[in-house]
């Protein structure tokens, strides 16, 4: 936004036969071999670790998180303050006495410390809890203390699990516009209401850092109340260097309730432009931004990619082979998620009024690659996680566009033809359940699209719902295109720019599937967790 080693697979197994000897959980039938010294520590939070010094127990540094959980897969992630071995417990039972272990990855400074522990074989449809540790690499009898979570697995649909209601929640927007972590709050002022949802997962539709967005120790309101951030020194600039962007990560990891909350709701993680800078697009050179010694975008990207598969615990699920970071999480007989990339592949931020269209938010390949995967999707519903939404228009300086949209009320331009081809698919393929959310503008909104207001006309009606920031500057509401014909339905948003969390405006999103009846329900919430707006939509059948 404008500013703003495997073992062979197993077969599934039972709830108390957790994860024998599956790819990612070889129990711990010996000691674990010496890969090099210890290191002194534990390292301070947002900071590197220290020299290599023997002696000491190894610590976890920045908590304990699951992500990318489906029926019966996910991933586990930790940090070590030294070279050590990951290790985990999973288990039915909260007191572990059935819990089986998985031998996690040596963890050096390669990845800052950080490593994912692969789960396979999982139980569908149940409450698991887990634990981590840091195993010292010399005296596996040297370890951490555990650090626990929990996380839930969606049902897969089979026998006793049908029937299962599943609760998800979105938002993006996280330390941005100055407005950090406030120790006051507990951290992110809207993240106990999340926690208090108790959902599935939690769908983070991009801007997980502010890679350039420093942070001072407190900022005073214009009525007077004073607004303070932890500061560490790599968030006092942007973020160039690689340890520079893995620090932000870590200093959004200092906010004690974002750390219990990543804890027990897995994460399921998209990326747009604040990993790396604002608006950014590759092949672009930060002209006037005298805030970076290095202006070219495109040395910047693979460092910001390189910290943000570090810091989140996404698998390799992506297809695609060179590096976009989409990809489906098949999540039941309910739901189908499809998480897209529009950035990576972004062409610049012109006007907007090509009228030839050059694949400029996901790419071809992408394209294809979504509307082969919606085809052959068997979930009732197909719920689109876009990092952009289709109908705000997003200006990006005098003349240029961020956004898809582009203010012309007319037939698709630009990026719009892009989108056009995937509504029109989505119409031809027969796919009408389709439901489309995002964050990114800082508000949150409900947008109905249909082709009886539109000057494009080629496509089936849909719901698009946005909401965000989670713990950002918050914006008022932008105007709405035409081309597909929305239709704001509810919007809540500030008066004035860069409103701070402590004004309220900030939102997140819920999506209830009604196991039996398959009726999809879109609450949005605002920053105490109170619904501000709620859609329910009945699924259509074939």
């Amino acid at each position: 936004m404008t500013t703003p080693h495997q073992s062979p697979s197993p077969s599934p197994i039972g709830r108390r036969q957790l994860l024998r000897g599956t790819a990612a959980g070889v129990a711990l039938a010996a000691p674990l071999l010496s890969a090099g010294p210890a290191l002194a520590g534990p390292a301070r939070p947002g900071r590197p670790a220290p020299g290599f010094i023997r002696g000491g127990r190894p610590s976890l540094s920045h908590g304990v998180q699951s992500g990318d959980v489906t029926t019966r897969s996910g991933l586990l992630w930790s940090r070590a303050d030294r070279p050590a071995r990951l290790v985990a417990e999973i288990s039915a039972d909260p007191s572990f006495r059935h819990a089986r272990t998985l031998r996690g990855p040596v963890v050096g400074p390669g990845s800052d410390f950080t490593g994912k522990i692969p789960m396979r074989g999982l139980p569908s449809g149940e409450e698991l809890f887990y634990r981590v540790r840091a195993v010292d690499l010399d005296d596996p009898r040297r370890t951490s203390a555990w650090e626990t979570g929990r996380l839930r697995t969606l049902a897969d649909g089979r026998g006793h699990r049908r029937g299962k209601d599943i609760r998800f929640l979105w938002s993006g927007d996280v330390a941005g516009q100055g407005w950090g972590v406030n120790p006051e709050l507990g951290g992110f002022r809207a993240v106990d209401a999340m926690r208090a949802r108790n959902a599935d997962f939690y769908l983070s539709s991009g801007d997980n850092i502010y890679a350039d967005g420093p942070v001072e120790a407190q900022v005073t309101l214009p009525d007077g109340r004073v607004w303070k951030n932890l500061v560490i020194e790599e968030k006092t600039k942007v973020a160039e260097t690689l340890d520079e962007y893995r620090a932000a990560y870590k200093y959004n990891l200092l906010a004690e309730n974002w750390r219990a909350f990543l804890a027990e709701t897995p994460v399921i993680a998209q990326w747009d432009d604040h990993e790396v800078t604002n608006n950014w697009y590759p092949g672009e050179v930060l002209v006037g931004d005298d805030r970076y010694t290095e202006q070219r975008v495109d040395v910047l990207v693979p460092r910001a990619k390189q910290a943000f598969h570090e810091y989140l615990p996404i698998s390799a699920a992506s297809p695609d082979p060179d590096g976009r970071v989409y990809r489906v999480m098949h999540l039941g007989p309910s739901l189908d998620l499809f998480v897209l990339d529009m950035r990576t592949h972004k062409d610049p931020n012109t006007d907007g009024l090509e009228t030839e269209g050059d694949g400029g938010v996901l790419g071809v390949r992408q394209t294809e690659w979504l509307l082969r995967e919606l085809a052959r999707s068997t979930a009732t519903w197909k719920v689109i996680a876009a990092d952009l939404p289709i109908g705000i228009v997003v200006a990006d300086g005098e003349t240029g566009q961020e956004g898809l949209a582009n203010g012309d009320p007319g037939a698709p331009l630009g990026r719009e033809i892009d989108i056009a081809k995937v509504l029109t698919g989505l119409k031809r393929l027969g796919i009408r359940n389709h439901v489309w959310l995002t964050a990114d503008v800082h508000y949150t909104a409900a947008h109905h699209y249909s082709p009886d207001r539109a000057a494009y006309q080629d496509f089936d009606p849909f719901w698009e719902f946005v909401s965000g920031p989670l713990n950002a500057g918050s914006f008022p509401h932008g105007p709405l295109d035409d081309t597909f014909g929305p239709s704001r339905e509810f919007v809540a948003s500030p008066p004035n720019a860069n409103a701070s969390p402590l004004e309220g405006f900030q939102y997140f999103g819920e999506v209830e599937i009604d196991g039996e009846t398959e009726v999809l329900t879109v609450t949005l919430r605002d920053v105490e967790g109170a619904a501000i707006y709620r859609q329910e939509i009945e699924p259509a059948r074939r």
